[in-house]
């Protein structure tokens, strides 16, 4: 199927195209419509699935035993899902998932969806604040967290954030900080006061339950809010995309579609569940193929990957181009079979040319995809075909998905003509609901038109490839992590010695950008750059937490007022002896 030829859409405007071109020589290019949109819920796609391939491998977590069927996994779901909702859970409910990689994360995913319950997903490396501002922002009903996580021990922290669950009994939480909070649930064998222990809720369920669970799936629709997933704002706090069943059902099951997914297939993800490219991209994509969903550890972890591929006979994986670069770095040092690879998604940076001769070398991946999106777009938007050139798909991140129309504006919001750089605009089914409880920025964000102003730079050339061209704004993307220095500089301003400050990206050749901030310190203050990173720590994700820190006098504004980050930035590549490498 050729993307872009001959398209009509009727939620994506009147327009045609032909021929892959885009509309007319402009930068507006319209998916293709062939296979048609599924008007799924994700529970109704699931049961699809178990009924056609009830014994294939589901799920297979490497560091907790054997895998799970079809049947074996949906089992589990209907288990949890009549446990969470004989403590209350009910439709629209927001259930908080704060936890890396593990089992009791992919069942909570599918388990709230059975319910009609919204799941929030939580970054693992969320600290207090972040934490307290997420689970408000939504009004939380429950929680569902691991005991801890790398450094972070998330037990400590939600007795800090809530003093009450000592004394309170499991399900009977009364917050003063966050009053909508009423169950926490822990995962793990030990005990804590106030919280129920995950497995708990995971007894077989009854004839009865299952007829209870049925009545409720079939009340769902597909258009019904079903995720809240997390992302930096460029005004301080973050938002929360809310996105529906239509949304990421159909973004996952074309996903599957272009990289040519089956029972057969074993999808390797070492990337994060709470992303959008772990949970829809990876898992939701396998769903309705009955491909298996192989998770080789809690974080990433390059051997560990690169061993369950091995071990797994994996088919495929996915990673940002740091996590690919450090894989070919282990797979040198260990004697481990790739050649049951095909395929993967790269997404989050652009992939440097020597990076992807070396994958289909050495990891046996010639059909290796480049996908761009957002998460507030479901997430994918334009993807490159398995067949694509190998210059293009370092060079561009591929042509428009299925259903999606696209188009690039200059600053007066007319349509680019080809090859001429301006916003990408996306519109159509992937588009999500809005940013939860904010309508002002929902507005901001998508027009009166249904577009999505993603606040990236683009091209779209002749034949309809897209590539990235910058950022509209100045967000940094550190090792696939969207990070908004205005978030950053917020918390900042809280330390009472610092006067002003402003937080950039650096070129980075590990992580693509590093995180740096000038900071002023009030007349008579002093500080240091380990007393800075003390003041982040458990406040802010470790990511966030700026590499480079500089204590300047003044910062180099505008005429107007404005700070100049173009001049920090060079300054900093200089003091540095930073040189940009061409990624193709």
């Amino acid at each position: 199927m050729d993307r872009g030829q001959h398209v009509e859409t009727g939620n994506a405007g009147d327009s045609t195209t032909g021929d892959k071109q885009p509309i007319g020589g402009f930068s507006h290019v319209i998916g293709p419509t062939t296979e048609p949109l599924l008007d799924l819920t994700i529970p109704e796609m699931l049961k699809r699935t178990v009924a056609t391939y009830p014994k294939s491998d589901a799920v297979i977590f490497s560091e907790y035993g054997s895998p799970w069927n079809y049947a074996t996994f949906d089992r589990l779901i209907d288990a949890l899902a009549i446990g969470l909702h004989n403590l209350g859970i009910k439709k629209g409910d927001r259930v908080g998932i704060w936890a890396p990689n593990r089992p009791e994360w992919i069942l909570t995913q599918f388990a709230t969806a059975r319910l009609g319950a919204i799941m929030v997903c939580i970054n693992p490396a969320y600290r207090l604040s972040e934490l307290e501002y997420v689970l408000g922002k939504v009004d939380c009903k429950a929680l569902i967290t691991a005991p801890s996580f790398k450094s972070s021990d998330y037990l400590e922290l939600l007795a800090k954030l809530l003093p009450e669950l000592a004394t309170s009994e499991p399900g009977g939480l009364n917050s003063q900080k966050l009053p909508h909070l009423k169950t926490v649930i822990r995962m793990g064998d030990e005990k804590t006061p106030g919280t129920y222990n995950f497995d708990e809720l995971l007894n077989p369920p009854s004839n009865d339950d299952i007829r209870t669970l049925d009545a409720i799936t079939e009340r769902l629709d597909c258009h019904d809010a079903i995720n809240i997933q997390f992302t930096s704002g460029t005004t301080g706090s973050p938002k929360g995309a809310t996105l529906t069943h239509h949304n990421i059902v159909n973004n996952a099951n074309f996903m599957g579609l272009e990289l040519a997914y089956s029972e057969k297939d074993r999808i390797c993800l070492p990337v994060p569940l709470y992303h959008a490219f772990g949970m829809v991209m990876g898992v939701l994509a396998a769903v309705p193929y009955g491909a298996a969903m192989l998770f080789p550890s809690e974080a990433f972890e390059p051997k560990a990957t690169l061993q369950a591929i091995h071990d797994q006979r994996a088919t495929a994986c996915y990673g940002v181009p740091t996590m690919f670069i450090a894989m070919l770095e282990e797979l040198t040092n260990l004697d481990l079979d790739m050649s049951s690879m095909r395929t993967g998604v790269m997404a989050g940076a652009p992939c440097p040319i020597k990076t992807m001769n070396a994958l289909i070398s050495d990891m046996h991946t010639s059909e290796m995809a480049i996908a761009y999106g957002m998460t507030e777009t479901g997430p994918i938007s334009f993807m490159s075909d398995r067949a694509d050139p190998l210059e293009r798909r370092v060079s561009t991140v591929g042509r428009i998905m299925h259903h999606a129309e696209v188009k690039i504006i200059d600053e007066a919001g007319n349509i680019t003509p080809v090859d001429v750089q301006g916003e990408i605009c996306t519109r159509g089914y992937l588009v999500m609901k809005g940013y939860w409880n904010d309508n002002e920025k929902t507005r901001d964000a998508i027009d009166e038109d249904g577009w999505m102003h993603t606040g990236d730079l683009g091209v779209i050339d002749a034949e309809g490839y897209c590539n990235i061209s910058g950022r509209v704004k100045d967000m940094v993307i550190r090792g696939g992590e969207n990070i908004f220095p205005k978030e950053i500089e917020d918390f900042f301003f809280k330390n009472p010695k610092i006067e002003n400050v402003q937080v950039f990206g650096i070129p980075d050749r590990k992580y693509g950008e590093e995180v740096c901030a000038w900071i002023v310190l009030k007349e008579g203050e002093t500080s240091s750059d380990d007393e800075i990173k003390q003041y982040c720590k458990d406040q802010i994700a470790h990511y966030k937490v700026p590499r480079y820190i500089r204590f300047v006098h003044e910062l180099p504004m505008t005429v107007t007022g404005k700070p100049k980050k173009f001049v920090m930035r060079d300054a900093m590549k200089e003091e540095l002896g930073i040189v940009e490498e061409e990624t193709a």
